[in-house]
């Protein structure tokens, strides 16, 4: 995960001298990384214990550890070429600024989602998908989209992939689950209502839960085994959920890409998934 989105995602959440700590590092990580604790305190007008306990609160055992992170972000920075615009779409926008705008936004999600994202984490949620008896798949809106994309492709692969686009038959679903099954809730906020009673029931059926959610603390990402995260640009692109579900969609193609390569039978289920479809298409003309 990459701590400076982590903290650019909560730092509406902190505390005065925590915002203050956050911001700094966030707006200026080369610098950070020369700085003490002592040091940045200084810098922030704070005590070096708010700068040792910021670090802690971010899940950090030390100052140190907190660095190291920083350190591996500014490695793995991933920024677009120069070029393409970036910036909120404004009514006045013609249509090749809107384009590049809507562009530029787009591959800035996925790219960062694809980065906030370790391996071990993503390796974690592969295995358990490979393993589960039954996958449920929860979301509303744009995520049962996502949702529905991850199940048919999973379906093509011979997996057992439940989802609807009905909240009360996802729910009626995972009431049936049990500890060996998994289900994927998707929803950018955390906060949908229907998409947490769900991963509660299923939590209470002894199914593990992975969560496909923003970098900012919400209770999606508490309730779950497994945590990935997505990054979005919704205030650039001020629409309905676009970048947030190219950043889902993406992280979704990454776990079954890596699920297709573990199974050695998949491309097998792929090509008769093909025939068969190629059939219908051909009884149809």
């Amino acid at each position: 995960m990459s701590v400076i989105r982590k903290i650019q995602a909560n730092l509406d959440r902190m505390s005065p001298a925590d915002r203050e700590i956050g911001r700094f590092i966030a707006e200026n990580p080369d610098k950070m990384l020369g700085l003490s604790s002592a040091a940045l305190a200084a810098e922030t007008g704070r005590s070096q214990s708010s700068v040792v306990k910021f670090a802690q609160r971010l899940g950090f055992a030390s100052y140190q550890d907190l660095k190291l992170a920083v350190s591996t972000h500014r490695a793995q920075d991933w920024r677009l070429p120069a070029g393409p615009i970036h910036g909120s779409i404004a009514q006045e926008d013609g249509f090749a600024t809107v384009l590049e705008k809507l562009v530029s936004s787009k591959y800035r999600a996925m790219r960062e989602t694809v980065a906030a994202n370790g391996a071990r984490e993503v390796g974690r949620a592969v295995e358990a998908l490979d393993a589960a008896r039954r996958i449920y798949l929860a979301g509303v809106g744009a995520s049962s989209l996502v949702a529905s994309d991850l199940s048919y492709k999973l379906l093509k692969l011979g997996r057992v992939a439940i989802q609807n686009g009905d909240s009360h038959v996802q729910m009626a679903n995972v009431a049936a689950g049990g500890p060996q099954d998994v289900l994927v809730a998707l929803s950018y906020s955390g906060t949908s209502m229907e998409t947490l009673k769900i991963a509660e029931c299923a939590k209470g059926r002894g199914a593990r839960v992975i969560a496909i959610t923003g970098m900012q603390d919400n209770p999606l990402a508490r309730l779950s085994d497994i945590l990935l995260h997505t990054v979005a640009d919704e205030d650039h692109v001020r629409s309905s959920s676009i970048t947030a579900r190219d950043a889902q969609l993406a992280l979704t193609d990454l776990l079954f890409l890596m699920i297709v390569q573990r199974q050695p039978d998949a491309h097998d289920f792929i090509h008769e998934t093909e025939v068969a479809v190629a059939a219908l298409k051909s009884a149809g003309r």
